[in-house]
């Protein structure tokens, strides 16, 4: 068996172009952040040796991600923060859009990133509904604080208004994503089955989970936990140790999580004692709240992993 050696290329992206780095040859490209350029570049890429490294800072690579799935390249998305700590340890100070790509080729050599599942245009719809939904909701938040200081019966009157349209609007995302629900494939429709099928889950979570950690399932516990924030990390110099603490990972996962943690912790006589039991001896309601998410967690991938309903 002939054991192939990946060639990373490095892809700087700004919203009207792209700069590559090919670490094999050295090479620096720019092109247009066009369909037709990006089509023409990924079509001189070898399928089962190249493989793009790339920030995931935004919906600019969107181009990007679907030509190389089409062609079968695989691809990952970093967090912008670990490129730019493998930039410091490499004493690199200068920043140009050619040196990034440089940098982000260099960071695929050295870590080895794992290939980022596919794009799915039903999923992706999924992300900004839920996005636009988590919008309305933020601001019909702040709408009913403002209620509560206003005095003038006008201003009463027109913020109520105001909450009640975001009533209809939200209602009306909310419709669109049980529709764009009910249009996905059997497999999706099927890991929300699963996934309602757990105490504390709601529509709101098991769609976002569905949206935003499309990893779910497919992970090891460990780092599935890491990719929604969850994992402890642990914290210790010389003789001083201190707590371990949560810290990075997807936020509005996490969110979504500790929601259905403190649903679940309430209603779920098992994980309610499992509450109790890190509440008792942490001393920290939220930590326990915490503690509840990564167990939730950990029991939703190996659900969906193994496709079996909450027993």
């Amino acid at each position: 068996m002939v054991m192939v050696v990946r060639n990373y290329i490095g892809c700087d992206i700004s919203k009207d172009s792209l700069d590559f780095f090919d670490s094999s040859s050295g090479r620096h490209s720019r092109i247009a952040n066009q369909a037709a350029a990006i089509a023409a570049h990924v079509e001189g890429l070898n399928c089962g040796r190249d493989f793009v490294v790339m920030e995931a800072t935004g919906l600019h690579d969107r181009l990007l991600r679907h030509a190389l799935a089409a062609a079968r390249i695989g691809f990952s998305r970093l967090n912008p923060r670990h490129v730019h700590h493998h930039g410091k340890a490499g004493r690199q100070r200068a920043k140009t859009d050619r040196q990034d790509a440089a940098l982000l080729a260099g960071y695929g050599r050295a870590h080895e990133p794992a290939a980022d599942p596919a794009p799915n245009e039903n999923r992706e719809r999924l992300q900004e509904l839920i996005r636009r939904r988590d919008q309305l909701v933020d601001a019909r938040a702040d709408n009913r604080k403002q209620l509560k200081a206003a005095v003038a019966p006008d201003v009463m009157a027109d913020i109520q208004a105001t909450i009640e349209f975001l009533d209809g609007r939200i209602d009306h995302l909310e419709a669109l994503i049980k529709s764009t629900l009910a249009e996905a494939d059997h497999a999706t429709a099927a890991d929300y089955d699963i996934l309602v099928s757990a105490p504390g889950v709601s529509f709101v979570t098991a769609t976002t989970l569905i949206a935003m950690l499309p990893e779910l399932g497919s992970r090891s516990p460990k780092t599935i936990a890491a990719l929604a924030g969850l994992a402890p990390f642990d914290r210790q110099s010389g003789k001083k140790t201190f707590k371990s603490q949560i810290q990075g990972g997807r936020q509005r996962v996490r969110r979504a999580l500790y929601m259905a943690a403190l649903s679940a912790s309430r209603y779920c006589p098992q994980l309610a004692r499992f509450y109790a039991s890190v509440a008792t001896r942490s001393g920290a309601k939220k930590l326990a709240l915490i503690a509840v998410a990564r167990k939730l967690l950990v029991r939703l991938n190996a659900m969906i992993r193994d496709q079996k309903r909450y027993a």
